[in-house]
């Protein structure tokens, strides 16, 4: 007989069944941006999550797409598909909804379709998209559409609903930074998220997971399984080392959740910010705490990049290279640099800064600089979480 005192393991295989309990929006009125503040209760999950973690977060698809989808088949929802690493035969509704990915169709959908088709013109239209000739407008025409705007553009496929959803991808969770401190709050885990709203092909789209947890799932109500994902991404183990945090837009959540652990440890190593986003006004997320963290000394001191306030554009990397000098004291003398955030530009761009850096207040060759940068990503002094 087990132990009823026994704590459960949650994992990705064994996710939580949490709930949101607290959904605002950051920006201040008049900002062109919507960034949410969004508290998962974990009450009960049996662990604590590190600084530095993800929480992992598995949404479900939007309702109109899976109606849609069932309507250009002529399914009724009720039929049963089997799933990879699914026990049983479920709904081809709750596939749809829980366990498949909806956007993104491969060039191995087009083949497929191609043989279902019954009409001559569609026929014809596919035979000249999947022609090697044509493979850019093969993808162009792709990466514009979802599944059921094929669907919608070919009324005379008819799949049955295995052949369906062997087209599709598995619908996998969506890993957000935490941003809050368990010794501060140990049953509740804070995200920092930005919804994903856009237009292709004349329709509205949205980020499946990200609009899920802004938009979808209803307070207090709403099951959200989610998961505690353990990351290399953390505080210096002594606390008495300086830290630089590096995380413009939603990139400052793990930075939060260090200024919060560190306050409550009475870490005496100092704490330096760089932030920015498009205005000050309207888009200093979190700004009240950290202001207050600045005047309480916790923070040492915080520079900002607001692109859009001046004529011309301001990014973290430019205020990097303004206080080159005094970075290059701190890192000298062992501080820790941490980056998160847009892996395409901000990360790259924040790594070009440091080499410079090096190579001007370090009197460093370029060569040098590197290795310098190789050795600093060794003894983890520079760990980026980027996406």
């Amino acid at each position: 007989m087990s132990d009823v005192s026994e704590v459960l393991v949650y994992n990705k295989d064994n996710p939580f069944p949490a709930v949101i309990s607290e959904n605002r929006i950051l920006n201040k009125e008049g900002s062109d941006k919507d960034t949410r503040h969004v508290v998962v209760n974990v009450a009960g999950i049996g662990h604590r999550y590190n600084i530095g973690d993800s929480l992992g977060v598995f949404a479900t698809n939007e309702r109109a797409k899976v109606d849609a989808i069932l309507a250009c088949c002529g399914f009724t929802g009720d039929e049963r598909v089997i799933l990879p690493k699914v026990e049983g035969k479920v709904r081809i509704a709750d596939a749809l909804s829980s366990n498949l990915t909806l956007s993104q169709p491969a060039r191995k959908f087009l083949d497929s379709l191609r043989g279902k088709v019954t009409d001559d013109d569609e026929r014809v239209h596919l035979e000249t998209l999947t022609d090697p000739e044509n493979r850019d407008e093969m993808k162009e025409y792709l990466l514009n559409r979802e599944f059921h705007d094929i669907l919608e553009e070919h009324p005379s496929a008819r799949f049955d609903p295995q052949e369906l959803v062997g087209q599709m991808r598995r619908l996998n969770p969506r890993l957000y930074s935490i941003a809050s401190s368990s010794l501060v709050f140990p049953e509740e885990v804070h995200l920092t998220v930005a919804p994903v709203r856009y237009t292709t092909n004349d329709r509205e789209r949205r980020g499946v997971c990200s609009t899920f947890l802004s938009d979808r799932a209803e307070l207090s109500s709403t099951k959200v399984p989610v998961f505690v994902s353990h990351s290399h991404f953390g505080l210096p183990e002594d606390d008495d080392t300086d830290i630089i945090m590096v995380g413009p837009g939603t990139g400052i959540a793990p930075f939060r959740a260090f200024l919060q652990e560190r306050e409550k440890k009475g870490a005496k190593g100092r704490n330096w910010l760089f932030f920015g986003d498009r205005s000050e006004a309207t888009d200093y997320l979190y700004g009240d705490e950290f202001e207050a963290w600045l005047s309480s000394g916790l923070l040492h001191r915080v520079d900002l990049a607001f692109s859009r306030d001046q004529d011309y554009k301001i990014y973290v990397q430019d205020r990097i290279r303004e206080q080159a000098a005094e970075l290059w004291a701190w890192i000298r003398d062992g501080a820790c640099l941490y980056v998160c955030g847009d892996a395409k530009r901000m990360a790259k761009d924040v790594d070009n800064a440091l080499r410079d850096l090096l190579m001007k207040e370090g009197g460093m060759s370029e060569t040098e600089a590197a290795d310098m940068i190789k050795v600093m990503k060794k003894e983890r002094r520079y760990q980026r979480d980027i996406y």
